[in-house]
């Protein structure tokens, strides 16, 4: 196996566990140049990375890697770009064809991938509503759904449905100046700016904009200078019938420490949730994904990945990315046996084990509380509530008993742990909102 190869393959079951974003941020412009007696040495752009695979992913990857070669001992990382010409030990990397990441493709002018598309874009009972409102908005942008917000769980389709607006509007007004930013950017540039005392030019390039797609906005919660300059650009734009488009995990109203003013205009416009597919959907999503990559499969090889992976429409596209790895290497399709083996590791991770800590960790993010502030006995409403979720689900999930269960929330009496349990239990029976979130802990616990 060549090192582009083996790289290829590293990364094809690494995209299956993290976020479209992390593997962008952290595995783009990486490889093998080097192995050598057991020591492979990988390039990558810049020290930040450098150190956060080293910290963050080394394990990952050297498991892989190992699983791959048994003979691999060593991983290292070094700063640099790949060489033209072999010195000493280094080598060429041998043209081969290899899996094209194209999510790392993005257009300049945009920050769009032009892979995202409504044409590439499979619909289902499942999402319906928002990819209606997102046709919609495609070709009135600014005068129908205004904000257009799309919320639902992890690797559900989000990004690519409101790039496709940004994409369609793009091609069809060709004056319409179009930026995609993720939340997480755009905090970034406003400490920028106030670090380097530009705000004014900041707020000038954004007053510039006619359609604003914001990604991942439950990430502005806390930040409240962040909120406030986002505030004042989406005044503007609105203002001025500009359209903008805005992505969560969670509907407005249950993103925590979000101004009320910015989740008052947030809720004015057109909300829509994106829910999980369903089987015949998760089939259709591979057979497309295939077409676009020029590869097929057999009917029972899509109905058995559809099978394994139910939720997450990302890791069906990495399951195919691992099938393509699989041919391209042994020259030949995979049958049945071989796809079974190829993702045994992924059946025995769905299965993980749900455990009282995890819980109460993703209970306590959902709500940016530490785990603390929810185990101890404070009474702030903010605090109670998230607490009486955490001793709901402890109950429903894992059928603790509720002297157990008072016991992990210092020591509270079972009688406690009741209540909570009942009153939950009644309230989302009633309570939309309470509901979505609870729907929304659950998948994040089972994806974590």
């Amino acid at each position: 196996m060549t090192n582009q190869e083996l790289w290829q393959a590293v990364l094809a079951q690494i995209q299956l566990n993290i976020s479209q974003a992390n593997f962008a941020t952290w595995f783009k412009n990486t490889e093998i140049s080097h192995q050598k007696e057991g020591r492979i040495l990988v390039l990558v752009p810049n020290s930040f990375v450098k150190e956060w695979l080293q910290n963050k992913y080394n394990k990952n990857i050297f498991k892989i890697l190992h699983d791959l070669d048994c003979n691999i001992r060593e991983v290292e990382y070094q700063i640099g770009k790949a060489k033209i010409e072999p010195k000493k030990e280094e080598m060429i990397m041998p043209e081969t064809d290899q899996l094209e990441f194209q999510e790392f493709k993005v257009n300049k002018d945009t920050n769009l991938n032009p892979r995202y598309t409504f044409d590439t874009f499979v619909v289902g009972p499942f999402n319906e509503l928002p990819h209606a409102a997102a046709v919609a908005v495609s070709k009135k942008p600014g005068i129908v759904y205004n904000p257009l917000f799309i919320y639902g769980g992890v690797g559900l389709g989000k990004t690519h449905l409101i790039q496709s607006i940004g994409n369609e509007i793009d091609s069809a007004f060709k004056k319409n100046k179009v930026r995609y930013i993720s939340s997480e950017k755009f905090t970034s540039e406003v400490v920028s700016s106030i670090k380097n005392q530009t705000i004014e030019q900041f707020k000038a390039k954004y007053r510039d904009i006619d359609t604003l797609i914001i990604d991942d906005v439950q990430f502005l919660a806390g930040r409240e200078k962040t909120q406030e300059e986002f505030f004042h650009v989406f005044n503007i734009l609105y203002e001025k019938n500009k359209q903008i488009i805005l992505s969560s995990d969670r509907p407005p109203r249950a993103i925590n420490s979000l101004t009320e003013r910015l989740r008052s205009r947030f809720e004015g416009g057109m909300i829509a949730d994106v829910s999980a597919p369903d089987l015949e959907t998760r089939m259709a999503i591979l057979k497309t994904k295939a077409q676009e990559k020029g590869v097929e499969f057999g009917e029972e090889i899509y109905q058995y990945i559809a099978s394994v992976i139910k939720n997450n429409i990302r890791e069906l596209e990495g399951a195919l990315n691992r099938l393509v790895i699989y041919e391209n290497l042994n020259h030949k399709k995979p049958d049945m046996e071989a796809t079974q083996t190829l993702f045994k590791n992924i059946l025995s991770s769905q299965n993980r084990v749900v455990t009282p800590r995890k819980i109460i960790q993703v209970v306590a993010d959902f709500y940016d509380l530490k785990e603390r502030e929810i185990l101890n006995a404070s009474r702030k409403k903010e605090i109670v509530r998230p607490r009486q979720i955490a001793m709901f689900l402890l109950r429903q999930e894992l059928k603790s008993s509720f002297p157990s269960i008072g016991r992990k929330f210092d020591g509270k009496d079972h009688t406690t742990a009741i209540h909570s349990y009942k009153k939950i239990l009644r309230e989302v029976e009633t309570d939309k909102k309470l509901e979505e979130e609870i729907v929304l802990i659950k998948e994040q616990i089972l994806a974590s």
